[in-house]
């Protein structure tokens, strides 16, 4: 259980080492708490099964305490997680929001690909899932199907609570209204639980994880800012309490665009065979982040 007060979580996927996104992002959470004379947690978000692999995972501890970061144990892993996250789709599907979803990756482009009148464009322009299964009832679930919100009745059993949420990221900072019309143009019925691996999928996970961590405060990168109306709506579903969310920054490439896991040349190791130290990997994230 973690302390009352400040508190913070950096949550890496041990899929590939860490970049300096991530050193960014670590460094951005832990100076936070440091700040408030609060705590950053570390979590380990492990339930892609198909590309996690322990040597990424010992490398994350072996970064991130080189860059001079210290963490309470134990580490919260999300494997270890799979009860909890039933028990929160048990209760989502309890209020009658959720439904069992058998489409492939193809079946959606097809159908977002076909015209349909009077929708115009804005269906496949946005990429949403287009609802094919969503008249299934949750007794029909079974191992092959993915599990996804029906937004529609998410928002009409919240329809008397007007959802808000804080974020002082240097880029939207404010007290914020959650819109119903915007989650329904660019946000749609997302998916809870995959079929690939029989988890919860990362929406579900991160408001369940950060409820039972006390976060206090989410530091996370921009790139995740549109997630923050749908978490906020899955905690007034589950009734977890609304935290503080601060959006940074990203650090980018040459070219613009934000680091991914295969840009090896911007790993955080790297740089410390190279010879560098963590005070010069921290001058370059603050050069590259933007």
């Amino acid at each position: 259980m973690a302390p009352a007060g400040f508190v913070t979580r950096f949550a890496p996927s041990p899929t590939g080492l860490l970049h300096l996104g991530h050193a960014y992002s670590a460094l951005t959470a832990w100076d936070a708490a440091r700040d408030a004379g609060g705590v950053c947690l570390l979590r380990i978000e492990d339930t892609d099964t198909a590309r996690v692999r322990p040597d990424h995972e010992a490398a994350i501890y072996e970064d991130l305490a080189w860059l001079g970061l210290r963490w309470p144990e134990p580490v919260m892993r999300q494997s270890d997680r799979r009860v909890a996250y039933a028990e929160a789709l048990a209760h989502l599907a309890g209020l009658g929001v959720t439904y069992p979803c058998r489409c492939s990756r193809a079946d959606i482009r097809a159908a977002l690909a076909a015209p349909q009148e009077g929708a115009g464009a804005s269906g496949a322009a946005s990429g949403l899932y287009p609802g094919t299964c969503r008249g299934r009832a949750m007794s029909e679930a079974g191992p092959s199907d993915a599990i996804r919100l029906d937004l529609e009745k998410a928002l009409a059993l919240t329809k008397n609570q007007t959802l808000h949420w804080t974020e002082t990221g240097p880029s939207h900072a404010g007290r914020h209204t959650l819109d119903p019309d915007a989650m329904r143009a660019h946000i749609g019925d997302v998916v809870l639980a995959r079929k690939d691996i029989g988890t919860a999928a990362y929406h579900l996970a991160v408001v369940v994880d950060d409820a039972a961590q006390n976060v206090t405060h989410i530091v996370r990168g921009e790139d995740l800012l549109e997630a923050t109306p749908i978490h906020r709506l899955l905690q007034a579903l589950l009734e977890l309490p609304e935290p503080v969310w601060h959006h940074h920054a990203l650090v980018r490439d040459e070219d613009g665009k934000r680091l991914a896991k295969r840009n090896d040349a911007r790993a955080i190791r790297t740089y410390r065979e190279a010879g560098l130290t963590p005070a010069d990997v921290r001058r370059l994230c603050d050069e590259s982040a933007r």
